[in-house]
């Protein structure tokens, strides 16, 4: 028997062994009985019973879930700085201010740049913006023909004529869906976009590309992965929205779509200079209860995608029971600012019911800060919003973000902010 064949039979193993192992259940009644940990109760089993009290209850949620899955963040010891590559003052067709800024990151010899892809509307002064990683390269986005195309790796699409890991014209516009850049703009919104894998490709590369090489940190079972230095960077971004005199930095609401759901809800829950979280169909390692094993489970994605999480999160490969947190408690981490999450009927994979339940458990720590508790107990029919400071809906179809999901978004964000 020759290599090729050994080696093709060691694959099919190894896939077979994978998916005996974890299989995924989408039935409630092979759930398994879970206990999910309260967000307030003290690790030594006393209470929360104030605002004083859980500032110190958060710190003891947000350092498990920094130790045991997302990973410590090394401080930063470089610089960055901006600069404005493209203005145009009449852009979709004449109805927003645009512009293209470069961040570029540098540590000693080691640099990074990344491109931020900003529209606002073009009579109103610091409106509300949405930030928000795109999947495929700005220039996706939107039509505008003279985005710039990102030269960082890139995932293949063939649906987006990338066949060699680099973006090009021909999927200029591909992704405007999940962009509707022009009714965003209408609704009296901003709206800034970067490609995701500018700030770290995605894909098992060992840490050497992307923002990690610039920190020249040791790794160990603790360090960050891939969606903490998703996070990370929407962080820097919020740097510069600080000094840009067009953005209104207390009114930016960060927005994330399946694993850029889970790193907007991670830069919620470590940095509270964003003022609204938004979620769509974060799943696994977002807003899903871990615990429930229903979907997609935390071996499967430890598996599947080894960089996301620190190596600790691999303990907890079908031994969901043993984690000390659960996803309701990283909701709770964003109180009492207000957060969105939302799911598709068809994405089983992403465990809707399981996205519902962390609202209700996260409901008692919002309702000790101040806010209204979550106004649902049971799952809401279809295009049926659950509205308040914690807010839900599942729509019809299939994984994706869609235009039904942004009305809701700005919807929300409208009875928070004011629109000028």
């Amino acid at each position: 028997m020759n290599k090729t064949i050994l080696l093709l039979l060691l694959i099919t193993s190894q896939i077979i062994t994978f998916a005996q192992k974890f299989e995924a259940n989408y039935e409630e009644a092979k759930m398994p009985n879970y206990t999910l940990p309260d967000p307030l109760t003290f690790n030594d089993g006393s209470k929360v019973h104030s605002k004083k009290d859980w500032d110190k209850r958060r710190v003891e949620i947000y350092t498990s879930f920094e130790s045991e899955m997302f990973g410590v963040i090394p401080q930063w010891q470089g610089t960055v700085k901006s600069t404005i590559l493209s203005v145009k003052g009449d852009a979709l067709n004449g109805i927003a201010k645009r512009k293209e800024v470069c961040l570029e990151f540098a540590n000693g010899d080691q640099k990074l740049k990344i491109s931020v892809l900003i529209y606002l509307p073009k009579n109103s002064k610091k409106p509300p913006v949405f930030l928000g990683y795109n999947f495929d390269g700005n220039h996706t986005t939107t039509t505008e023909k003279d985005i710039l195309i990102p030269d960082s790796w890139v995932a293949n699409k063939t649906e987006f004529g990338i066949t060699d890991h680099h973006a090009n014209e021909a999927g200029r516009g591909a992704a405007q869906s999940r962009w509707p850049i022009e009714q965003i703009i209408s609704r009296g919104f901003g709206v800034a976009t970067v490609y995701y894998g500018d700030v770290d490709p995605d894909f098992n590369d060992g840490f050497i590309n992307g923002i990690h090489p610039l920190f020249n940190s040791k790794r160990d079972s603790t360090s960050w992965g891939s969606i903490a230095a998703w996070s990370w960077g929407l962080s820097r971004i919020m740097d510069y929205f600080e000094k840009d005199v067009e953005i209104n930095a207390r009114q930016v609401i960060v927005i994330g779509h399946s694993r850029l759901g889970k790193a907007s809800l991670w830069a919620g829950a470590s940095d509270q200079r964003f003022a609204m979280v938004v979620s769509n169909n974060s799943g696994c390692g977002g807003a899903a209860l871990s615990k429930r094993i229903i979907g997609e489970t935390v071996g499967s994605i430890n598996t599947a995608y080894p960089h996301w999480f620190c190596d600790n999160f691999k303990k907890y490969n079908t031994k969901e029971a043993l984690l000390p947190v659960d996803q309701h408690e990283l909701l709770a981490l964003i109180a009492p600012r207000p957060i969105y999450v939302a799911s598709a009927e068809g994405d089983h994979w992403a465990d809707p019911k399981g996205e519902f339940l962390s609202c209700v458990y996260a409901s008692p720590v919002f309702e000790l800060l101040g806010a209204k508790k979550f106004q649902a107990m049971e799952m809401p029919p279809v295009n049926t919003p659950v509205t308040g400071t914690i807010s839900y809906h599942i729509r019809p179809g299939k994984h994706d973000i869609t235009l039904y999901d942004w009305n809701c978004y700005m919807d929300f964000a409208s009875k928070f902010f004011r629109i000028k």
